[in-house]
């Protein structure tokens, strides 16, 4: 277990006597990209809440690290190095890509902040190699409303690269992607997971084969099969419940 990054035990949430998540034991090792896959309210994003701390858990541990996640609040969660993309993505439609990305350094946390931060060298390096890994350092000085949807998924990504977090948490990061721009995310999660960890949920499960080290199946908020990608799809109980559909 030395190189288990993310250590989630036992966990649970109710709401309202129904079990999103059930007893759900799950690990993430140091610098692996997992997906997590199932059907719908097989309590995935669930899942991202609590580790995040948008949601909390009825009982069970996160363990980050050396930390108790469960007993922190969301932007503590994040300074911890914990960065979480939701499914829909949240950016500042008036503000020009590189103003985006430079709200989400961590030396600034508001846009008031960011009209009085002076940009030093480490700050325009950062700009440039984030901008560069999530294609969009042509685009900088464009407003992210006139982005495409694919390219506000890319612009949350950097948002979240500029902080530096060991553990990304990514929910559906192709979704209303074209063919091409779910390539370009799939080689983009590649180079950004080396030296960090990703836990990913995603659909698309021809993504899902060309990213995963590693796939845990949800099925009815517990753990359905865990493994390789060519394991859990040719585990038939992830045949019949999941795939098979």
């Amino acid at each position: 277990m030395s190189d288990v990054i993310l250590a989630v035990e036992d966990l649970t949430v109710s709401f309202d006597g129904f079990k999103a998540v059930d007893g759900l034991n799950f690990y993430v090792e140091k610098d692996e990209l997992h997906v997590v896959i199932g059907p719908n309210g097989a309590g995935k994003t669930t899942l991202l809440d609590m580790i995040c701390g948008k949601t909390k858990p009825s009982s069970g541990s996160i363990r980050f690290k050396d930390l108790d996640l469960t007993g922190m609040i969301e932007y503590q969660i994040t300074r911890a190095g914990v960065g979480r993309k939701f499914q829909t993505p949240s950016v500042y439609e008036d503000l020009s890509v590189e103003d985006n990305l430079e709200i989400s350094y961590p030396k600034q946390r508001n846009v008031l902040g960011s009209l009085f931060f002076r940009r030093d060298r480490d700050l325009r390096e950062k700009l440039q190699s984030v901008s560069d890994a999530v294609y969009l350092r042509e685009s900088l000085p464009v407003k992210a409303g006139f982005l495409s949807h694919g390219q506000k998924q890319w612009l949350e990504i950097g948002m979240l690269l500029m902080q530096d977090p060991e553990l990304l948490l990514l929910d559906e990061p192709v979704a209303g992607m074209s063919q091409r721009e779910r390539e370009l995310t799939a080689e983009l999660l590649g180079r950004i997971s080396r030296g960090r960890s990703t836990v990913v949920i995603e659909h698309d499960m021809g993504f899902v084969r060309s990213i995963a080290h590693k796939v845990t199946v949800l099925h009815q908020g517990k753990k359905l099969a865990e493994g390789s990608m060519e394991q859990v799809q040719n585990d038939p109980r992830v045949i019949d419940v999941y795939l098979g559909h």
